[in-house]
């Protein structure tokens, strides 16, 4: 039970401060109906896949926010709501995409997503009483043009990586990643340019 009033004066649903990318708590009624009909459509979206490929195609676009008609997911996938993301022109996303889609989630155009990747964007407090009170938030991840994210990836809350950037198998990227680099490991760090 919450024993502070974090929100005095802030007249928002949790829903629409959740929205915001601010402080909420994740007991409004609107949050709960767009979980429940984010499940539904992953559901969907994986017996159709099962049944066919490239018709579970248009499932997964009523799941997605927008997912271009060149683009290509394989089930299953794992969202929070599906709405906030967005994925590009001739983009294929391999099984097992998580990609917990509190905050915005931007996924160019030729982006390779191997399998088991993780699009993280919740937050919560590092202080032990706001973290009891299930205060928490999210940061947006954006994803440039033809980068390719290895299988395992875990990509952080607020992170972005730069066009045309590789992040090898099993890494964890916790702050942005710049355009045209191989980074690895975890923390992710670059390695080398990519030319």
């Amino acid at each position: 039970m919450t024993t502070t009033d974090y929100f005095a004066g802030d007249d928002r649903t949790n829903h629409e401060r959740m929205l915001a990318g601010d402080l909420y708590i994740a007991d409004d009624p609107a949050i709960a109906e767009s979980q429940k009909k984010a499940v539904q459509l992953a559901a969907r979206f994986q017996a159709a896949y099962d049944q066919d490929p490239d018709a579970g195609q248009r499932v997964a676009r009523e799941l997605f926010g927008s997912l271009d008609e060149t683009a290509f997911v394989r089930a299953p996938v794992y969202v929070d709501y599906g709405d906030q993301i967005t994925v590009g022109p001739r983009t294929f996303i391999n099984m097992g995409l998580t990609a917990l889609d509190v905050a915005p989630i931007s996924i160019g155009a030729d982006c390779q997503i191997g399998p088991h990747v993780q699009l993280l964007t919740p937050t919560h407090p590092v202080e032990p009483q706001p973290r009891r009170d299930k205060l928490e938030a999210a940061q947006p991840i954006t994803i440039g043009d033809n980068v390719w994210l290895g299988g395992g990836v875990i990509v952080c809350p607020g992170v972005t990586i730069g066009e045309n950037s590789v992040i090898g198998a099993g890494s964890v990227v916790t702050k942005d990643i710049p355009a045209n680099v191989v980074a690895v490991g975890n923390p992710a760090r670059v390695i080398r340019e990519n030319i």
